[in-house]
């Protein structure tokens, strides 16, 4: 399969052949959801927490004595079944996170990647380079390639583009070391300099 080159206009300049391994054969979704699943848990917080009635202030004292007084036997008045009482199976502090094999996690972004090429939604450009920090440079240079949406790949820093790309909230700029699936599948295109596919190539294999 060959991708046309751009330069930061959007003008072909040349072509380049991507890798067989990578970019060949069938997609597979199925290794979507396992991953993007796994991303979504390891980035949850897991700060919800309830009380218990144990940990409820107050309820230190039987509020009646046990017999005789016709009313139902109570211990607390933190009783679950009281107003102001404790929870009872609430949620507490925990960690969501898991781990997937490395094989897994490296296949679902090969094909992630393979998904994006497959439907004509990745560009690669020569260079991505902004004289200045400036929002309104990056939102030209993205108007003349006609992007909307897209997960800009790059290798190495390039503070200008970071910068200027940041306040944009359909774009994000990526580094190759931090390329992953859900990022990939939440933009519409991939973009992607042509150092970074090298990279990413040799990274995926």
């Amino acid at each position: 399969m060959n991708v046309e080159v751009l330069d930061s206009n959007g003008i072909k300049v040349s072509e380049i052949a991507l890798s067989e391994e990578i970019f060949g054969g069938e997609v597979k979704e199925h290794l979507f959801y396992e991953v993007v699943k796994m991303q979504l848990a390891n980035r949850r917080s897991g700060t919800a927490s309830t009380k218990t009635k144990g940990e409820v202030s107050g309820g230190g004292i039987k509020p009646w004595k046990q017999k005789g007084t016709g009313r139902a036997r109570s211990g607390s008045i933190r009783s679950p079944l009281w107003r102001h009482g404790g929870t009872v199976f609430g949620p507490h502090p925990r960690d969501y996170s898991y781990k997937l094999p490395r094989k897994v996690m490296k296949d679902a972004l090969r094909n992630a990647l393979k998904l994006r090429a497959s439907e004509g939604k990745m560009m690669v450009f020569d260079a991505i380079n902004l004289a200045e920090p400036k929002t309104k440079a990056a939102i030209e240079l993205l108007k003349r390639s006609n992007l909307v949406n897209a997960l800009i790949v790059i290798e190495g820093d390039n503070k200008n583009l970071e910068l200027a790309v940041r306040n944009l909230k359909d774009f994000q700029v990526q580094k190759v070391v931090g390329l992953n699936v859900y990022d990939i599948l939440n933009y519409d295109t991939l973009v992607i300099t042509r150092s970074a596919l090298e990279k990413v190539e040799a990274m995926a294999q």
